[in-house]
């Protein structure tokens, strides 16, 4: 492999290199409302020798009522096991693409490199951009030889409930809430039973780290968006949330990508916080 790529990659970089061997494209497409929208979608058409990945059946793990969020964290053999079915082993490079921005690919990328694998990027534009060149698609389900993924896991990437609480209020930290900023100041939640954000949290929805095109801003513009909010606080002190520990991951990537350090996440988020009542809930 001549070079890998680790944030995002350019729909014209992945027609150049599209059926190269030791690469692999998975299409992460899913609708919260309709979960089987985006398998249905890849089945009709997808880009060519594409895998499908389901975010709730491969990159999610059992959910347990009251105690996990909507997405856990699937298991690491689980994940590797799957990984492997895909034609991924440690050495492949990896391309993940959703409908457009990024929020649910940004899973698969943040997954992989959570497991040590670093040679993983995101299609910025996704599908869109890629239908708009008119470059190769196919239809129907297309499958890789199986490899052997090997998981080198991370642990220090993710921050728990009891961490959180921890740091939520700590200066030296800075907590970021990744949802819309309707949802931040507890308006609009239609997705979790209660409404609000984890206090001490400040909100930096994920979806304008893109612009119209859904493409990811230029650098120096999200290097001044995160500069902005985050001020002097390190990425390694920097931890991101969501709904449910998907989309904060585009924020992680979207930060790396602007060569400002890997944040870290919390998985469980909202959806895992309220779980608990004991757990203080901030609005407005």
């Amino acid at each position: 492999m001549t070079m890998s790529y680790t944030t995002l990659i350019s729909v014209e970089e992945l027609a150049e290199t599209l059926f190269e061997p030791d690469w692999v494209v998975v299409d992460c497409r899913f609708v919260l409302t309709n979960i089987e929208q985006g398998r249905r979608d890849y089945l009709a058409s997808h880009i060519a020798g594409a895998v499908y990945t389901h975010l709730d059946e491969d990159l999610s793990g059992l959910i347990i009522p009251g105690q996990t969020g909507r997405h856990p964290l699937p298991e690491v053999d689980a994940l590797a096991q799957t990984l492997g079915k895909w034609g991924i082993n440690n050495e492949m490079q990896v391309v993940a693409y959703d409908g457009g921005g990024g929020g649910i690919a940004a899973r698969l990328w943040w997954l992989l490199r959570w497991l040590g694998h670093n040679a993983v990027a995101v299609l910025d534009g996704g599908w869109a951009n890629w239908q708009q060149r008119g470059y190769p698609v196919r239809s129907g389900i297309e499958t890789n030889a199986p490899k052997t993924f090997t998981p080198l896991p991370r642990p220090e990437l993710t921050l728990d409930a009891e961490a959180v609480e921890k740091i939520r209020t700590d200066p030296a930290y800075r907590l970021v809430d990744a949802r819309a900023a309707d949802r931040y100041r507890g308006e609009n939640e239609t997705i979790d039973p209660v409404a609000g954000h984890i206090p001490g949290a400040i909100s930096l929805p994920y979806a304008a780290n893109v612009d119209s095109d859904q493409r990811f801003l230029p650098i120096d513009q999200l290097k001044e968006r995160f500069k902005e909010s985050l001020q002097d606080i390190p990425a390694e002190r920097t931890v991101f949330y969501c709904g449910s520990g998907v989309t904060a991951a585009h924020n992680v990537l979207a930060m790396a990508h602007a060569g400002l350090g890997e944040a870290r996440l919390y998985p469980g988020s909202w959806s895992e916080w309220i779980t608990d009542e004991k757990r203080p809930v901030g609005k407005g």
